[in-house]
């Protein structure tokens, strides 16, 4: 059963800092990431890294977020700085499996003051 465990969510104020991390367990992924979701919006990719160290951002992040990966420990964190208002939302781990089967957390909210 696979089990994706977020932390690291909370208030900043703009300009701060905060990571998030994720632990996987209950199956290989061919790659992990973050999505988010602000009130009102549909949920969009923050970030992505594949197991062979591929990565992509979304370009409102580009610059100020980096996701990396810690394979032996299955997890994923995202390294969030120069953090501004609008990236206020919950913040949500994915991990795809080689199948194709996609897996979420359960969310951990972000909120930026400015």
């Amino acid at each position: 059963q696979v089990q994706l465990v977020e932390s690291g969510g909370g208030l900043v104020q703009a300009g701060g800092s905060l990571r998030l991390s994720c632990a996987a367990s209950g199956s290989i992924f061919s790659q992990m990431g973050w999505y988010r979701q602000a009130p009102g919006q549909q949920r969009e990719l923050v970030a992505r890294r594949t197991s062979t160290g591929r990565t992509n951002y979304a370009d409102s992040v580009k610059g100020r977020f980096t996701i990396s990966r810690d394979n032996a420990k299955i997890t994923v964190y995202l390294q969030m700085n120069s953090l501004k208002p609008e990236d206020t939302a919950v913040y949500y781990c994915n991990a795809r499996t080689y199948s194709g089967t996609d897996h979420w957390g359960q969310g951990t909210q972000v909120t930026v003051s400015s």
